[in-house]
């Protein structure tokens, strides 16, 4: 659901989760998500949620690739549900690909501190 409200504020969630293997459809509604978010007007505020999903080097790529052409759109991107080895091979593949992301992005273990960094006014 879009707006989703928390403490005040507005996120906009990519429910990325619970899809474990399952690429192809895992490809099909990040397409979905980033085409929706183009239509958007104004910029948001999103949370990624990726617990309990194979991180290929397909889907890295295509998720960095898909982050950068909604870069205009985004204000604070939030990552959740990472192992620490995935968010290094995330990192190193976004430095390989040169992929441009102008917002602040942060890794979180807890959503709810995601959600709470999300809202704040803080950019960083």
């Amino acid at each position: 659901s879009f707006p989703y409200y928390y403490k005040g504020g507005e996120i906009h969630a990519l429910k990325y989760g619970s899809y474990f293997r399952r690429e192809d459809d895992l490809l099909k509604v990040m397409k979905a998500e980033e085409e929706f978010i183009q239509k958007q007007h104004g910029r948001l505020r999103i949370w990624v949620d990726f617990y309990e999903t194979t991180l290929s080097d397909r889907v890295i790529n295509e998720f960095l690739e898909s982050i950068e052409r909604v870069d205009f759109s985004i204000i604070k991107l939030a990552i959740v549900g990472l192992v620490y080895s995935d968010r290094h091979r995330l990192n190193k593949c976004r430095k390989k690909l040169s992929i441009k992301i102008t917002g602040p992005v942060k890794f979180f273990e807890d959503p709810e501190d995601a959600k709470t960094w999300l809202v704040s006014e803080k950019a960083q």
